[in-house]
């Protein structure tokens, strides 16, 4: 029997993408339509932005852990959370967490060790950019990382916030975004995250002139590989 993947939701856009990833590719474990047994669970989005506008991390942390207790009352062995901002309360919520978790950013960590990156972009809200989300992380294993400069990151917010979380995707967007990624690769950057969830929406390796880190697709690759350890390697 696979485990039981339960989905602590924020912004619906990201969530989705997470748990469709996860329905589809499970099919490489288990078999032609088969997947884990899924439960989600997503609090009105505007309850976290009230929080994270105050800069009340607890609160976003007391959020996640009503989600949490709400998802392992419906069996959930293990948890992920499909969104970078919010990881800024993850120790807070890890220590009293009724069920463990995958962390997105040490997933993505893993991720561009084994293909070898050293120099990584990262790309994201205002609030995860400017946390230690992703440089611990990153650090931890010894990799370098750019941020965005002031302005980049002000309009990189907008267009997260503004358009992607509503399912808005313009070629505006894209095309600033690969004005910023190309100048992270100018500096040196030879990878970039997609450290929002919606961003892979509407970025990839197709249209990146770095190769792309999905944290979204990565998260809910590595909580499939949880979940059936013992079957067939997911691909």
């Amino acid at each position: 029997m696979s485990q039981h993947i339960g989905i602590v939701g924020c912004s619906a856009e990201g969530a989705a993408l997470c748990y469709q990833t996860i329905c589809v590719e499970g099919a490489k474990a288990l078999g032609p339509h088969a997947h884990p047994e899924v439960s989600m669970h997503t609090p009105s989005l505007s309850d976290y932005m009230a929080c994270i506008y105050r800069n009340n991390w607890d609160g976003v942390g007391d959020i996640m852990l009503a989600s949490a207790h709400k998802l392992a009352k419906a069996g959930a062995d293990f948890l992920v959370c499909p969104d970078n901002t919010i990881h800024q309360a993850f120790a807070y919520v890890q220590e009293r967490s009724p069920l463990p978790w995958l962390h997105i950013a040490e997933v993505v960590a893993e991720e561009a060790a084994r293909r070898g990156y050293r120099r990584i972009g990262i790309t994201g809200t205002r609030w995860l950019v400017d946390s230690d989300v992703y440089p611990d992380k990153l650090t931890a294993r010894g990799l370098e990382y750019l941020r965005p400069d002031n302005t980049e990151l002000g309009e990189i917010n907008r267009i997260i916030m503004d358009e992607l979380v509503y399912g808005v995707f313009k070629l505006e967007a894209i095309t600033y975004f690969q004005t910023v990624i190309e100048r992270m690769k100018g500096r040196g950057c030879d990878a970039v995250v997609l450290g929002c969830t919606e961003i892979p929406l509407i970025m990839s390796d197709s249209n990146s002139p770095l190769p792309t880190l999905d944290s979204t697709r990565l998260l809910a690759r590595a909580a499939l590989a949880k979940a059936t350890r013992g079957h067939a390697a997911v691909h």
